[in-house]
């Protein structure tokens, strides 16, 4: 396995771990009312869950899985995978900090970080797809003429 490939799913299990802490967390405050503000993390916890997770670990595999681009270059610009990590990570780590805070305290800051994190997640999955689309490749169907056979 290479590099990016670790490194996505790595830091997906990261988060995995982080989200079942937090998930038990939100769990004992909801019988014990440990803190009155802690519901407020529920949205970040579904945010590791399934962008720090899921999607993490569903593009780390696809990265190291999906058949190569070419010989030359089998993983295509391998930049667009970086930038997708960082571009999900960044979005992600904004967001577990100004979600709550909006809801704490509104403020523009918050809500701009609202903004700038969402806009980091989707400009990532759009990188991600740059990424993968080329190496998605059909096969020419078993017994299918070619082009200019006879």
């Amino acid at each position: 396995m290479y590099l990016q490939a670790r490194v996505y799913i790595k830091t997906a299990l990261m988060q995995l771990v982080a989200s079942v802490l937090l998930g038990a967390l939100l769990l004992a405050d909801a019988g014990l009312h440990l803190h009155p503000r802690l519901g407020l993390l529920l949205p970040v916890y579904y945010h590791l869950l399934m962008v720090g997770w899921a999607t993490q670990l569903i593009g780390g595999v696809a990265l190291w899985m999906f058949p190569p681009r070419s010989r030359e270059r089998p993983r295509g610009d391998e930049r667009l995978g970086w930038f997708t990590y960082g571009a999900l990570n960044s979005g992600l780590l904004i967001r577990a900090v100004a979600e709550p805070l909006q809801q704490i305290r509104p403020s523009p800051w918050a809500g701009w970080g609202l903004a700038l994190s969402a806009l980091l997640q989707v400009l990532a999955i759009w990188s991600l797809v740059l990424a993968l689309w080329p190496r998605v490749k059909g096969r020419p169907e078993p017994g299918r003429l070619r082009k200019g056979a006879a």
